[in-house]
């Protein structure tokens, strides 16, 4: 079980980073959205690159940000079942939703999305906008997103089955949102 758990350990470190990176493009979308904006208005003068850029961060953001997520326990959930369950009852069943729904929707979404991606990329394909980007960077994002989050649901599945056989301790309490 330890060399499954240094996998995990890996695959959490690495969407740590991710997320980190995730919260700072969040500072740099608004603070070029608001840019973007200042300009437009005080100087007359706009450009679809800045516009697609803030998409492309916007995009980066939901796409490598629900890996992160996902590792924090922090995503959303349909408790009908869950806040009834033991402790080791939500064990079981966040590992059978994670193997048999999160990984294996993650994986087709990311092998469909991947020719969508190749295409762009084997056509150098560019925005139909005056001054904007490259498109097939942002497409990369689409696969490789949802590769990250089926690592993640890798991770989480080895934290589980260790917390179900005792090895480890791990909190995945979840805490219902105040509404």
């Amino acid at each position: 079980m330890r060399p499954l758990l240094a996998i995990s350990t890996a695959i959490d470190q690495i969407n740590e980073k991710i997320g980190y990176v995730c919260n700072l493009m969040v500072l740099f979308a608004c603070l070029l959205s608001a840019g973007n904006a200042m300009i437009r208005y005080a100087f007359d003068y706009s450009s679809n690159g800045w516009l697609e850029a803030q998409w492309y961060m916007f995009a980066i953001l939901v796409m490598f940000g629900a890996s992160y997520t996902f590792k924090r326990n922090e995503h959303v959930r349909v408790e009908i079942f869950y806040l009834f369950l033991s402790e080791r009852g939500q064990l079981w069943l966040d590992m059978i939703g994670t193997l048999f729904f999160l990984i294996p929707s993650c994986l087709l979404l990311a092998y469909l999305s991947w020719p969508f991606f190749m295409q762009s990329y084997s056509v150098g394909e560019m925005s139909g906008n005056a001054g904007g980007l490259l498109r097939w960077p942002i497409k990369f994002v689409i696969p490789s997103g949802f590769v990250m989050l089926a690592l993640q649901g890798v991770s989480e599945v080895i934290k589980r089955v260790a917390a179900l056989k005792g090895e480890v301790t791990i909190d995945a309490k979840y805490e219902r949102p105040t509404q």
